[in-house]
């Protein structure tokens, strides 16, 4: 019963260890991905070089299996979305690896050779480090030919809040990703864009527009532009500026009668509402604060993601509205403001929707936490999993442990008694 007990905790106990050591990765960002298990599969290094000492390489190589067996039973329950193939091979070849490296540090009673078997484990150690590495997702790189995009927004995207002069002109992290797929240029009019070649528009929380600029706008879409709107009914973009400054964006969309006259309604925002997460019907998911949704499409126009998104042909042209503009602040899709190019660090899908939205593409792909108690439940039905797959893996091992024992005590010489003894 010792042996039984004693298996099952060191198989069992392996398994939650690193089903446990991934989660920071997955809490800090919501991103759903195995590579965020790689370094926690690290510990099969020890682990492996213990099992094979006390139980056999078989022992070692069960629980590797079953380590990985729980982390993808728990990608898969907390995303409710099929892991991609290529996260998975990379956390198996790490897995191996860190098994493999394990099973070569093991006391061998020939000299000679066990310290070549020990270079051998620190020669895979250190590749399956490598691998995870190496498996990092690349950067957004800037294309050499990037189409232009105007921008017209009331928000701080150009310059930073709270400073005065030319050291308010920074980038905001949005920015600075569209600049890596755009010529990005600022206008402060529809009416500019009459003059411009440009073929895509960021329009997000603008001030009010005259009735010609109205014309423009509506123009310019419909001679085949194609524009991202961002009509947010109750702005919460945080701001250090007072109340009544004119660099203050507009705390209501100015855009309403426009966005109903191209076919939908922007309805107001439900009570009470606060920062959510939208996931579209496509498994992208959108973080929004206190956003509205459309009403009554017109034959020309789509709504999707639960009323949050309108798609709009306007004659020749498209109009993506959103009603929300808070979206794009990077406190709600970017774990580390220093990093908007790195898309581990994204804690929402908004860079890519907005990019394609724009006529672009960023790396998609990404598998999201559906919520908070679905992260809960898939720890624990994936723990469960791993404890079940232990307990299995004690029962084999008694038995071929007994089997074994068996076989030696045959094989044992029992001397016969002498005469006269």
């Amino acid at each position: 019963m010792k042996f039984l007990l004693r298996t099952w905790a060191m198989l069992a106990l392996l398994g939650v260890l690193v089903l446990l050591g991934g989660l920071p990765a997955l809490l800090r960002t919501g991103q759903v991905d195995p590579r965020g298990w790689m370094l926690p599969a690290l510990l099969l290094i020890p682990a492996a070089a213990f099992l094979k000492a006390r139980r056999g390489e078989g022992a070692a190589w069960w629980a590797g299996l079953g380590t990985a067996g729980a982390v993808l039973s728990c990608t898969f329950l907390a995303s409710w979305h099929v892991p991609g193939l290529v996260p998975v091979a990379w956390l198996l070849g790490v897995v191996a690896l860190a098994t493999l490296s394990g099973l070569q540090f093991e006391r061998f009673r020939a000299p000679a050779f066990a310290g070549a078997r020990q270079l051998v484990g620190l020669g895979l150690a250190l590749l399956a480090l490598a691998i995870c590495w190496l498996a990092k997702e690349p950067r957004v790189e800037p294309l050499q030919r990037r189409p232009e995009l105007a921008v017209i927004s009331g928000l701080p995207l150009f310059w930073r809040d709270g400073e005065k002069g030319l050291a308010a002109k920074a980038d905001a992290p949005i920015i600075t990703l569209l600049r890596q797929r755009f010529t990005v240029t600022p206008v402060d009019s529809p009416v500019a864009l009459e003059r411009s070649r440009t073929k895509a528009l960021l329009l997000a929380q603008p001030r009010a527009f005259s009735m010609d600029e109205l014309v423009a706008l509506n123009a310019w879409i419909s001679r085949g532009g194609k524009a991202l709107i961002l009509a947010d009914p109750q702005l919460r973009w945080p701001m250090g500026l007072p109340l009544g400054d004119r660099r203050r964006p507009p705390a209501v969309t100015l855009l309403s009668a426009m966005i109903e006259y191209w076919g939908v309604k922007l309805m107001p925002p439900a009570a009470g509402a606060e920062e959510e997460r939208r996931f579209l019907g496509d498994g992208r998911m959108l973080t929004v604060y206190a956003a509205s949704g459309f009403d009554d499409a017109g034959p020309d126009c789509r709504i999707v993601g639960r009323g949050l998104v309108a798609h709009c042909g306007v004659g020749k042209g498209v109009a993506t509205i959103v009603a929300d503009a808070d979206l794009i602040d990077d406190r709600l899709w970017l774990a580390d403001p220093a990093a908007p190019l790195d898309t581990d660090q994204w804690t929402a899908d908004t860079p890519q929707f907005v990019a394609q939205a724009l006529g672009d593409e960023l790396p998609a792909g990404r598998r999201w936490v559906r919520s908070g108690q679905a992260l809960v439940n898939a720890v624990r039905w994936a723990a469960l999993a791993g404890i079940f797959w232990a307990a299995l893996g004690a029962v084999l091992f008694r038995r071929r442990n007994r089997a074994h024992f068996d076989r030696s005590r045959q094989h044992v010489i029992v001397p016969k008694p002498e005469i006269g003894d």
